[in-house]
């Protein structure tokens, strides 16, 4: 299914209504440019859980836990699966929460099974195209 957004606020409201058919122990592969709106598409999904904090791209972090609902990866600077497995990454996968991964290509061969992807592309200035 296909979405266009025309803003961060719908961009938001496209993942809230995404998450409510998510459940407990799903894999979503976030997947598009840097820029494209991979975090914001978070803080919907975050938003959909009752998640109030600030969401923010973990990008030093690798990997931010919100309250073990939510786990939200950037391996941007991984380099292999190996990298994920040895910070430990890996385990959360099979946790009780949902796990967003952005640049999920470069840690694949270690993803579960049964993973969800959602594509992000950017179409104009604020437009996107988000596929689910």
């Amino acid at each position: 299914m296909e979405k266009i957004s025309k803003s961060r606020e719908e961009t938001i409201k496209i993942a809230e209504e995404y998450a409510r058919g998510l459940k407990a122990g799903d894999v979503v592969l976030l997947k598009g440019e840097m820029g494209a709106g991979k975090t914001v598409f978070c803080k919907g999904v975050a938003k959909a859980l009752g998640i109030t904090d600030e969401i923010t791209s973990p990008t030093y972090a690798y990997m931010n836990d919100y309250y073990g609902k939510l786990y939200h990866y950037d391996c941007y600077r991984l380099s292999s699966g190996e990298d994920a497995e040895a910070l430990g990454l890996t385990e959360y996968f099979y946790g009780g929460g949902i796990s967003l991964v952005e640049w999920s290509e470069n840690i694949s061969e270690v993803l579960p099974s049964g993973c969800k992807t959602v594509i992000i592309e950017k179409t104009g200035e604020e437009e996107r195209k988000i596929t689910l």
